[in-house]
């Protein structure tokens, strides 16, 4: 009799990286900074030589422009989400993240630094400075506190549209979310009240190097990414699952308290005003009578009414003089 065997299937050996993570970091990096040029210079450079002067009209502009820098948003954001799907290491977004703002912090502290130098000897010292910083970065982003960072921030789901259990403290969460974009939008229209942003973001190079444009229009780009960024974060900081759970959790307790009806409300109000009346005036008459009491003649405790009366007189008639 014949049988059928199924034949086992050999184990498949996971895609090892093409890449480390701090070398896939560093190609991120440059691709984030590669797509805000495109964005930031490039687009509205083309679109102000060439589209402009077309349509002449700065409402049909806007009009116009919206989409398409919207559109240019999206197909690089689409575009870097699929390099990055791509046999990348584990932790890539978060590694991106923390050069990106590593790079910048390390590019204005020597910026800063070297402000203060001249002549050659500040030439030496700034290059000096420069190489110990590039140092302390390869240090980092080579070690394992670096990975365990950028790891940490993509477990935590901050560059990921999925939501964490989104059936469970549903109104805690949207009442966080909305007191996070309020506080962050306020600021934001505060900025824009007080005219704090700059025109133009320049930032100002050592040894008469000239400057460096970083964000043009920094009066209205500035505005807009720090509102987009706003509502990313309210809106993802409740779906760290940490913090999530500890919404939750704070949702069921809240769930389980007997709150008072409306005449129950109405009624505590008035007993506790109508105790806090009549104990103000207990105290009152109790410090009068005391008062009273303690500056009679005969107890002599505290000098008489009429007697600091004219104490005090005397001494504003001292002043006075």
């Amino acid at each position: 009799m014949a049988t059928a065997v199924e034949t086992s299937s050999e184990p498949r050996t996971p895609l090892q990286p093409a890449l480390s993570l701090p070398l896939a970091s560093l190609l991120g990096t440059l691709y984030v900074l590669l797509a805000l040029g495109i964005l930031l210079f490039a687009l509205p450079q083309l679109w102000n030589r060439y589209i402009f002067p077309l349509l002449g009209d700065r409402l049909v502009d806007w009009i116009l422009w919206l989409p398409v820098i919207s559109a240019a948003t999206a197909g690089l954001l689409w575009l870097g989400n699929s390099l990055a799907s791509y046999r990348m290491p584990r932790g890539l977004r978060g590694g991106v993240l923390l050069m990106f703002v590593g790079l910048f912090l390390l590019f204005q502290t020597w910026r800063w630094l070297s402000l203060y130098l001249n002549d050659v000897p500040g030439i030496i010292v700034s290059a000096a400075i420069g190489l110990g910083l590039i140092y302390l970065a390869l240090r980092f982003y080579t070690g394992a506190t670096a990975a365990r960072w950028a790891i940490s921030l993509e477990e935590q789901g901050w560059f990921s549209l999925a939501s964490y259990k989104a059936t469970l403290g549903k109104r805690l969460r949207r009442m966080t979310t909305l007191g996070i974009a309020l506080v962050g939008l306020t600021g934001i229209y505060s900025l824009e009240q007080q005219s704090v942003l700059p025109e133009h973001w320049v930032a100002e190079l050592p040894f008469d190097l000239g400057s460096l444009l970083l964000i043009p229009q920094a009066r209205t780009t500035l505005p807009i990414l720090l509102a987009v960024l706003t509502l990313w974060v309210s809106w993802r900081a409740v779906h760290v699952p940490t913090f999530a759970e500890f919404l939750i959790a704070t949702e069921a307790e809240m769930n389980k308290v007997n709150w008072p009806t409306r005449r129950q409300l109405a009624q505590d109000t008035v007993v506790v005003l109508t105790t806090t009346l009549l104990l103000a005036v207990f105290l009152l008459a109790v410090d009068l009578f005391w008062g009273w009491l303690l500056s009679r003649e005969r107890v002599g405790v505290l000098p008489p009414a009429n007697t600091t009366a004219e104490t005090k007189a005397g001494t504003i008639d001292r002043v006075r003089w």
